[in-house]
């Protein structure tokens, strides 16, 4: 018997290697142009460890496009084609998946608790079949109400936009509102999640005395990031973000995690599940970098001046 299983065997791989591709399901509440660098990390990473996009696995994208309604149609497409991996490229898009599937591994980038939300059971024993990268972009807000503050220490209100549809947005006001309350700051909350709805929340919170904003963590502004930049530039408000992106496309400051560097690690957990690991096995990765960017011609258009302190702490200082 065990020489004919170890005779077997090889006939077995051979079969296996010749089949079809394992099928990449990427599923993303953003759009194709703003997941770029992400995918690109992804792709590498995915490469570094023996699977090349179209000669040794199959990716297809789906994105939603900061349309949170699109994200169960998209996941229930991956499962009939019985996707090898579900990548879920936001906490929408993990809950959609999740949802979608108890059986299909799921590897998720996500900026909120995974375990306060239910997508896991664990940082360390996740259990069931997701797993994935936490971005901590949501935790953070109380120290990007500190770092706007900072650049605008006059500030009497602070506006808060926030998406009341992404299953986050409370816990990320529920932080910001802590730290308001321990600095003595008050913000008011303006809710969008709507293209329609950016323009008359900047109008109301400039009606309304805002001396500054802070754009909470969402997957759908970071779809519509420039018409955000430009609506903060157009009504002279400085403001602060959770990615780069947005200070390198004009935005005041940003303060987060390094998402291209969590795409790589979790393009890294989709090739150890297609190379056999359960996803109950592999501990939620946390940030290992944070990145504080500054836009200083932004600073000036603005008449802000930049304490010396914040650039020399700024990992990237856009002139």
């Amino acid at each position: 018997m065990l020489i004919g299983a170890a005779a077997a065997w090889p006939l077995a791989a051979r079969a296996q290697q010749s089949g079809p591709m394992p099928l990449i399901g990427y599923v993303s509440s953003q759009s194709q142009e703003y997941d770029g660098p992400r995918l690109a990390a992804l792709r590498q990473s995915l490469s570094e460890a023996g699977y090349v996009e179209g000669a040794s696995v199959a990716i297809e994208y789906r994105w939603a496009e900061g349309n949170y309604d699109r994200l169960a149609a998209q996941a229930a497409e991956f499962v009939r084609r019985r996707a090898a991996v579900i990548f879920a490229g936001s906490l929408p898009a993990a809950l959609a998946a999740k949802a979608a599937t108890a059986t299909i591994p799921i590897v998720f980038v996500m900026g909120a608790d995974p375990v306060k939300l239910g997508v896991v059971a664990s940082l360390n024993q996740p259990g069931g079949n997701v797993t994935g990268v936490t971005q901590f972009y949501g935790a953070l807000g109380g120290k990007r109400l500190e770092l706007i503050r900072e650049l605008v220490p006059a500030a009497s209100i602070i506006a808060v936009l926030t998406n009341p549809k992404n299953p986050n947005s409370e816990d990320h006001l529920a932080d910001v509102r802590a730290a308001a309350q321990a600095m003595g700051q008050r913000i008011l909350v303006f809710p969008v999640s709507a293209e329609s709805e950016i323009a008359p929340a900047f109008a109301g919170l400039l009606s309304q005395g805002a001396d500054a904003v802070l754009v909470a963590d969402d997957p759908f502004f970071s779809t519509r990031r420039d018409q955000i930049v430009a609506q903060a530039a157009g009504r002279a408000r400085p403001a602060i973000y959770y990615t780069r992106e947005f200070a390198e496309a004009g935005g005041l400051i940003s303060y987060g995690s390094n998402p291209v560097d969590n795409y790589r690690r979790a393009g890294a957990y989709v090739a150890r599940i297609l190379k056999g690991a359960a996803p109950a096995d592999l501990p939620i990765e946390q940030p290992t970098k944070f990145e504080l960017a500054i836009n200083l011609k932004t600073a000036k258009t603005l008449g802000l001046t930049v304490p010396l302190t914040l650039q020399a702490a700024a990992d990237e200082v856009i002139e």
